[in-house]
């Protein structure tokens, strides 16, 4: 397996793209050039576990500075591909993020998981994450 920092332009999104979309199953791919045309410049970042000429994970993740941690690496997407799990891809982005947020400065790796995400709380918490705080959200 091998971690690759997908560009925008990179032609490898291809695959990329259906993975994250086991995710977030509402993205098209419009959306998501939209999302790295504007996300990008704001530090958003995509990094991906390839097995062979197959991508099997993705991760979205940022640098951000705050007054909660004062700099962070924040997970914004997470994803194995679901025929795929249980094969060490997402613990080795995890590893990779931290490795990238160590170097970085930061206090902190954060994400947030759906409520319903059973296993992937497991895998959280079996990879020594723990369970700080509620995300509230009010959709607009």
């Amino acid at each position: 397996m091998e971690i690759i920092d997908l560009a925008p332009d990179d032609a490898r999104w291809a695959q990329a793209f259906e993975v994250l979309r086991e995710l977030r199953t509402h993205l098209t791919e419009a959306m998501l050039t939209d999302v790295l045309a504007e996300g990008t410049p704001q530090g958003l970042r995509f990094t991906a576990v390839f097995d062979g000429d197959e991508c099997i994970g993705v991760a979205g993740w940022r640098l951000v500075a705050n007054t909660s941690a004062i700099r962070k690496l924040y997970v914004d997407d997470l994803v194995t591909r679901a025929t795929d799990r249980s094969r060490g891809a997402g613990a080795l982005l995890l590893a990779d993020l931290e490795s990238r947020a160590r170097a970085a400065g930061c206090t902190v790796i954060d994400l947030d998981s759906g409520v319903e995400k059973h296993d992937a709380h497991r895998f959280y918490l079996r990879e020594r994450m723990h369970i700080r705080g509620h995300h509230f959200t009010k959709v607009l």
